[in-house]
């Protein structure tokens, strides 16, 4: 939407929308806006329609997004993951959110944020806005009231300051000094818990609730766990936070709960989750005993009924693909390092790619045909020199993908190439069907199918504002089926038959995913490990 500076703004508000806009669309301008002074309500509906008006006319700058994120009543948490979904990456605390903010690439927005002073956690949402603007990255205009510790936070920062107290109107000053003084619910003691009643302890009522409001509750409130409902919660919550319905919501929860969580949890959230698209067989998080939790994961693979998972040591876990108990001994990089990505070989032997993209082969039970040796230790020489970025494997050939964005299909007569990224190729994945292909996605946000031999696909298999993060393509029960990880935290399967797709966020950031042969989709994650199974309801 476009137009002039009158627009539908509120009355008497025409110089200081002026100087918003004049904000916004100048390059050298502070990242930081603070509105102050003047009735809340006047603050409120300036900040509305801020977020909602157009450009200048006539401006040339494309005109960045602009985010209404209302700060009432919530945690500095709650702030953190709803800012980062509207901003398109992942993360699991305010320091995760500066961090992806200050590092990638997100999406080109401004924050518009009111009603700093009744937030539940003012000085911590405070600090967290100051660190996102000293990022230089994103722009934030906040609604704030002079005289307050969330005030003082802000005002050491280089900061454009809107003043709707203009020609000393004392009484505006007098009405923000009022509303200073009122109960928020960053001011006062009462546990957030008793002023929004939610029972914290029922799976269904907190999926069914307000999750901002749930999010303060837990991350205020005292330290009852709830039975594991409360770090279920805080583990996987910038998904639940998410617009979706409660069967949505009970699916990512059971996917958090640990196996010390209370018994009666479980058959309640999957009774909530009958509806969904998912269903959870099974979920590993950090600190469970019984199997085992098998640590950070970086690289997931798929042999037989058994999933090979790499985390950050040089040692890949054999699991179950049907309970993740322990299935075998674990296998290790020839000459240490971490492992960056895995691909298990039709012969038995499982290829790795280490930190530093070179190829590091675990031999199988049974002897390799030379012709094979001859192919791994020419690919191995190859990455010496050149290292790689991706890798996958398939009867006869090794596929390596590498930074400046081409894939490399090397086979027993020879190497077929194609440039089929923008930058670094971050995964590849390759399926034996009738006439075996191969997927890659990169840091320009496609994923791309392609025969080597053949030219590639001109349409992506998907394409989104976010890097891809890892693939994993199969021949399972329900097809040919992709399973993709994007940096923002969305895991998507696409039948490859049908095109059509499902979604899942998990909540934290996605590592690495895999299919088992039956067709279960297995995410990886830092603190998780998790596997789906589909329902019977279409997909998009």
């Amino acid at each position: 939407m476009t137009g002039s500076v009158r627009g539908d703004r509120p009355a008497g508000t025409e110089a200081e929308a002026a100087a918003l806009l004049g904000w916004l669309t100048d390059p050298e301008a502070p990242r930081l806006c603070l509105v102050v002074g003047g009735p809340r309500r006047g603050k409120s509906a300036l900040l509305s329609w801020l977020a909602a008006h157009g450009t200048r006319p006539g401006a040339r700058r494309r005109r960045a997004a602009r985010e209404l994120v209302p700060l009432a009543g919530q945690c500095a948490l709650g702030a953190a993951w709803t800012i980062a979904n509207r901003l398109g990456v992942a993360a699991r605390t305010p320091g995760e959110l500066v961090r992806a903010v200050a590092t990638t690439e997100t999406r080109r927005a401004a924050l518009v944020l009111p009603d700093l002073h009744a937030a539940a956690e003012p000085e911590a949402i405070a600090e967290l806005v100051g660190e996102l603007a000293a990022s230089g990255r994103v722009r934030l205009v906040v609604e704030t009231c002079t005289g307050t510790p969330s005030y003082a936070l802000l005002s050491d920062r280089r900061a454009t300051v809107v003043d709707l107290d203009r020609d000393e109107d004392t009484a505006g000053a007098a009405q923000e000094a009022a509303e200073r003084s009122e109960s928020g619910p960053g001011e006062t003691s009462a546990p957030y818990e008793a002023r929004h009643a939610v029972d914290l302890a029922d799976p269904v009522a907190v999926c069914t609730a307000d999750p901002l409001r749930v999010t303060t509750a837990y991350a205020t409130g005292p330290g009852d766990d709830r039975g594991g409902l409360r770090s279920a919660w805080l583990r996987v919550g910038q998904s639940l936070c998410r617009d979706q319905s409660p069967a949505d919501r009970a699916v990512v929860l059971l996917g958090a709960l640990g196996d010390e969580a209370d018994p009666r949890l479980r058959p309640a959230l999957r009774a909530l989750a009958a509806d969904a698209p998912w269903r959870v067989r099974w979920t590993r998080v950090r600190g469970d005993l019984t199997p085992p939790w098998p640590g950070p994961v970086t690289a997931l693979g798929a042999i037989g009924d058994r999933l090979l998972v790499a985390g950050t040591t040089d040692e890949v876990r054999l699991l179950g693909a049907a309970d993740a108990t322990p299935a075998g001994a674990s296998l290790r990089t020839p000459s240490g390092g971490r492992i960056k990505a895995l691909a298990p070989a039709p012969d038995g032997t499982v290829l790795l790619l280490d930190e530093r993209g070179r190829l590091q082969p675990v031999p199988g039970p049974a002897p390799r045909p030379p012709y094979l040796e001859r192919l791994t230790t020419a690919v191995a020489a190859t990455l010496t020199r050149h290292p790689g970025s991706a890798l996958a494997a398939i009867s006869g050939s090794v596929v390596v993908g590498d930074r400046l964005g081409s894939v490399h299909a090397f086979g027993l007569t020879g190497i077929h190439q194609a440039a089929l990224h923008s930058g670094r190729v971050t995964a590849v994945t390759a399926i034996e069907t009738a006439t075996p292909f191969l997927c890659s996605g990169g840091l320009d946000g496609t994923v791309r199918r392609w025969i080597p031999g053949q030219d590639p696909d001109p349409a992506p298999v998907a394409e989104r504002r976010a890097a891809v993060v890892s693939l994993h393509a199969a021949e399972t029960a329900e097809g040919p089926s992709l399973a993709i990880a994007w940096a923002d935290g969305l895991v998507e399967l696409h039948d490859l038959d049908t095109r059509s797709r499902r979604t899942f966020r998990p909540g934290p950031p996605v590592r690495a995913v895999a299919l088992t042969p039956d067709g279960a989709l297995v995410v990886g994650m830092d603190e998780g490990l998790l596997c789906l199974d589909r329902t019977p309801h279409q997909a998009r």
